[in-house]
């Protein structure tokens, strides 16, 4: 470019830089390696994700633990558009993960987002998911399906996240990774992984424990986990997994009331003392998936797995309250076993002499739990010893199990224009059995089933090969959990079987453009429509009540762009505007038992716990070898707590940067880094606990915090 045609030094600068951009990526152009076709698996026919006509996000194992904890599954997940996760500083609660406004009502665990890891379930049949168990240190990779496509995956299928262990090959490998940081916070693990006699290996064990930023939130958790693959022959390949989860013990610091939360954000409700609130968890399970291809058309894929979870949690429950006749005590003991198996049949043909790939599946998954609950106290109500485990209130047994039968197809048209479709017949059935009938509390054994059909339609126009239209809609259901069902508004135990599973109908137009020049975009736009949407009825002394009010509806957009410029640095943006709101009004009441709800909520309101905008954006230089730095920012927007909407956790921006070194001695490779999160000491709520009965909904995220990580790799 002559330097005639530029406007002073900092225009022609400017114009110089861009033009050498512009020369080096059409440079690269010519190399097909030079854009990102990665390939996802999340709708179940193997296809790069430019192809597909959903909005689906694949993180590397590798992007996933670079200058991070490896804690939470949400450390990585904040960049992806319509997905907010959030880390709520207590262990005794699993992260918050909402996709598309689906999940926001949990109180703990995951419910509306359905959970893979390796192909087996950490949602259960009821929709209930937990995802502590995911061990970051070998995954792989992720995918993130958002959208009508994840009603294929039935119940509480709003959105589905997949975690894929990496799998061993090539020669002996051993890594060391160590990390301290702010609070007393320590993580050491170790990975090793290669192939020997044609068996791949890769086995990992971490432990991690911290003091935690506010008072009474320490805890401790070790995770191991093993994944082999055999190749019997070239037309199969087996694969074994099995982990195991840990967590001896997990303080529960509870949420804070606006007052307490303004006054100190680090300390915690006197209740949480007093009870000594806290959770115990051990969690195993194993599964083995076979695949094989029969010929160049026939393929099947049989996947089982089988597991055990025990959990045992002490609650803040005034002692008058659990005196009470009919309520079930302070502490849950929940024992957990489940299985299931998934069959998969893929059939490639032609359809007009276009190609059509068609996959049949049966699947079943099954869940007995034994519930109990105990009083959170010893001796007498008038001189109760607190935070002990007492007498028992509840003794049941619930077993709860899905049966459903799933066919999708892939038809290549023309070259351009492609259209998927797929339905999935869901019946899922709950059965409690009650074995505490003592003085006045009734037998409260029964059961009821839940059923839909869940039809999908996608098409997608390539109107340039770098630039690609698509459409979907769908069909979605929701049935209540095991723990929504666990308590009925008008008092005494036993589930509360009068409460019907919500159905939703979901649209979406999105627009995937890939360029060497201006790197990779998504766009989506969508909007979900909600019928008999659970909502919460009660909420007091310990027990949520649960009810379905009328219709919901949120709408949203999701932009996604990352892009990588000369001299290894990358570019990457997220942003999501969703707003969802009830639709109709409904009633609620403020105490149990609840006979007639008077609290009104009015149509137009607010959804809580959801965000309206949020946006990240990195940017990161990293070298092949040598210093690498990094910067990201994040906006939160107003979140509110309560379906009143009487208040709201204020939005908020916060800004981390990292600086590293990367490189390899002989046989070593070497990655240091030190990583500082809310570089100009924020205060604000992290997440909130959404009706929580106390009003203390608020959970504070840490001020500035720092975090110092090493990892050696040594390859034999």
């Amino acid at each position: 470019m002559p330097r005639a045609w530029c406007w002073g030094p900092a225009v022609c600068g400017l114009l110089w830089s861009t033009a050498a951009v512009a020369q080096e990526d059409s440079e690269r152009a010519a190399s097909p390696d030079s854009l990102n076709a990665v390939v996802v698996t999340a709708t179940r026919i193997d296809a790069p994700g430019f192809d597909v006509p959903a909005s689906i996000d694949r993180l590397e194992g590798d992007e996933i633990r670079a200058n991070r904890a490896q804690v939470n599954i949400s450390e990585s997940l904040a960049g992806v558009p319509g997905l907010q996760a959030r880390d709520r500083q207590n262990y005794a609660q699993d992260v918050q993960l909402s996709l598309r406004g689906f999940g926001a009502r949990s109180t703990f665990g995951i419910r509306g987002v359905r959970v893979y890891v390796d192909g087996i379930p950490a949602t259960l049949p009821d929709g209930q998911g937990q995802i502590s168990h995911v061990s970051l240190g070998s995954v792989g990779h992720m995918e993130v399906l958002r959208g009508p496509f994840s009603a294929l995956y039935g119940n509480s299928s709003g959105g589905v996240i997949q975690v894929f262990t990496e799998e061993g090959s090539g020669p002996p490998r051993l890594r060391f990774d160590a990390a301290a940081g702010s609070d007393g916070m320590s993580r050491i693990g170790a990975v090793a992984s290669g192939e020997r006699n044609g068996i791949g290996y890769v086995v990992e064990a971490s432990r991690f424990r911290t003091d935690g930023y506010r008072e009474h939130s320490a805890t401790e958790r070790g995770l191991a986990n093993a994944k082999l693959t055999v190749r019997p022959d070239d037309d199969s390949k087996l694969t074994l997994v099995a982990s195991h989860m840990s967590l001896p013990r997990a303080q529960d610091p509870l949420g804070l009331s606006r007052a307490q939360f303004e006054a100190n954000p680090r300390g915690v409700d006197p209740a949480a003392i007093n009870f000594d609130t806290r959770k115990t968890v051990e969690q195993t399970q194993a599964g083995v998936t076979y695949e094989r291809r029969i010929d160049s058309a026939n393929a099947f894929a049989l996947t089982t797995y089988a597991g055990t979870r025990s959990t045992t949690q002490f609650q803040s429950i005034p002692v008058a309250t659990q005196g009470s006749p009919l309520h079930p005590g302070g502490v849950i003991a929940l024992d957990r076993d489940y299985l299931g198996a998934d069959f998969r049949w893929t059939h490639q043909t032609q359809l007009l002499d276009a190609p059509l790939t068609i996959v049949a599946g049966l699947a079943y998954d099954g869940l007995k739990e034994h519930r109990q609950g105990f009083l959170n106290y010893t001796g007498s109500a008038a001189a109760p010893v607190l935070g002990e485990q007492g007498a028992q209130r509840r003794n049941e047994r619930n077993d709860v199990s899905n049966a459903d039968q799933y066919l999708q197809g892939t038809w290549q048209l023309t070259p351009k224009l492609s259209l998927n479709a797929g339905l999935r017949h869901s019946k899922v059935r709950f059965d409690s059995r009650d074995n505490y009938i003592v003085g006045t509390n009734p037998d409260d054994s029964g059961k009821v089933d839940y059923g839909a059909y869940l039809p999908v339609f996608g098409a997608l126009y390539a109107l340039t090969p770098d630039l690609h239209v698509y459409a979907s809609a769908g069909r979605g259901f929701e049935t209540p959990t095991l723990n929504e069902l666990a308590y009925r508004p008008a008092g005494g135990t036993g589930l509360n079987f009068a409460l019907g599973a919500s159905s939703s109908t979901s649209v979406e137009v999105g627009l995937k453009s890939r360029s060497p020049i201006w790197g990779e975009a998504t766009i989506a736009v969508f909007q979900t429509n909600t019928q008999n949407e659970i909502v919460t009825q009660t909420n007091s002394g310990g027990r949520t009540t649960y009810q379905n009010a009328g219709a919901t509806r949120r709408t949203g957009f999701e932009l996604g762009w990352n892009k990588r410029f000369p001299h290894d640095w990358q570019v990457q943006l997220a942003y999501t505007m969703l707003n969802a709101r009830y639709r109709d009004a409904f009633a609620t009441c403020a105490a149990t038992p609840c006979t007639v709800p008077t609290a009104v909520i009015p149509a137009g309101n607010h959804i809580p716990g959801l965000a309206r905008n949020t946006l990240v954006a990195a940017v990161n230089w990293a070298p092949a070898k040598g210093w690498r730095a990094g910067a990201e920012m994040r906006y939160i927007g107003r979140v509110f707590v309560n379906d009143a909407n009487t208040d709201a956790a204020s939005g908020y921006t916060v800004m981390a940067a990292t600086v590293g070194y990367f490189t390899r001695l002989g046989p070593w490779t070497l990655n240091g880094f030190v990583r500082v999160d809310n570089l100009f000491a924020r205060k604000y709520a992290g997440s909130v606990i959404v009706n929580e009965g106390n009003g203390r909904y608020f959970e504070p995220a840490p001020g500035r915090t720092w975090l110092a990580g090493l990892s050696a790799t040594l390859e034999f």
